[in-house]
């Protein structure tokens, strides 16, 4: 067939037309449409989803419906087509009952100023017995960062976090709005929500098993741990309590906090902020005078956040919103 070849003509074209069979005997049936002989009929269909959903199986796997379904004498058909068919029906999914809890409410709190809305937690202090801690109760305020309350104890106790949350109060000279904390027994307990009913505290927990609603208190004890100071183990709670009170002073005095403009924790409690922020504005212009050509504009202080928050509202009522127009 070199003619085909050179003239570019199919083949199958030459012998179709040669022999007259280029006539369509019937328009195909598209394959979707064509009979199998070995589907299953809606009557089967329907005896396997009926099998699957009997009050026998209904709390079962499928694997474990069909096998029982198989060796009561109904097998219908092959595993897979029961699957097939399951799956058409939506019903591939955990079949038992599942728990219907409501969810827990986000924890939405936010602080204009110090002594607004506390935050308090425990942490465990490593002791040279394996199994052994001693425990670092610690209150933050949110908006300053100031460590306003704090003691260490060989054991967790909510009469000790009672009188811990009573005693910051006392040296506060206010009480906060609002006592946030997370799940615990010691956070949970009676003695501290009758102190907190007793001083007129709104009392404010996370969610189960989210770590990220009590981020201010997280964030603290992790400056703690990461202090180049701090001790691998406590070998008595005298030691324990030492440490501390060092670091704790120095936290409140002398640490420039990334999340209040660079303060000190203590400048931002007692509202100081402005003053400092005033000096650092004339050590930047003495230095941009002396070199402007350093800069690309007059060069600024950091400047503090008008709020604080614990789980922002704007920002989950943004993630609602943009889910429920998805």
């Amino acid at each position: 067939m070199i003619a085909c070849t050179l003239t570019g003509y199919s083949r199958a074209s030459y012998y179709r037309h040669r022999t007259g069979t280029s006539v369509l005997v019937a328009v195909p049936i598209p394959q979707a449409n064509r009979r199998q002989p070995a589907a299953l009929g809606a009557g089967e269909r329907a005896q396997i989803l009926h099998l699957l959903n009997s009050e026998a199986h209904a709390e079962l796997s499928l694997c474990q419906a069909f096998h029982r379904a198989w060796d009561a004498g109904d097998y219908v058909a092959s595993k897979a087509s029961w699957y097939r068919i399951a799956r058409a029906a939506g019903q591939v999914k955990e079949r038992r009952r599942q728990a219907t809890a409501s969810p827990k409410k986000i924890p939405e709190l936010t602080a204009t100023g110090p002594s607004q809305v506390w935050s308090w937690d425990i942490t465990k202090l490593r002791t040279p017995v394996r199994g052994v801690w001693f425990h670092l109760y610690v209150i933050i305020d949110i908006f300053s960062r100031k460590i306003v309350g704090w003691r260490v104890e060989d054991h967790e106790d909510q009469h000790l976090a009672e009188q811990m949350i009573e005693d910051a109060v006392t040296a506060n000279g206010r009480r906060p709005h609002y006592l946030h904390a997370d799940n615990g027994a010691a956070m949970r307990s009676t003695p501290v929500a009758l102190l907190l009913d007793k001083l007129g505290i709104g009392a404010s927990f996370s969610r189960p098993r989210v770590s990220i609603d009590n981020p201010f208190s997280e964030s603290a004890f992790r400056t703690l741990k990461y202090d180049q100071a701090f001790p691998d183990v406590f070998d008595t709670l005298h030691d324990a309590e030492n440490f501390c009170r060092w670091f704790i002073h120095e936290y409140n005095t002398n640490h420039r906090h990334s999340g209040i403009g660079w303060h000190t924790p203590n400048a931002v409690h007692e509202k100081r902020t402005t003053v400092i922020s005033a000096a650092r504005r004339r050590v930047l212009d003495h230095a941009w005078r002396q070199n402007p050509e350093r800069y690309a504009h007059r060069p600024k202080p950091p400047t503090m956040p008008r709020t604080s928050d614990i789980n922002d509202h704007r920002t989950h009522r943004n993630r609602r919103e943009l889910s429920h127009a998805g």
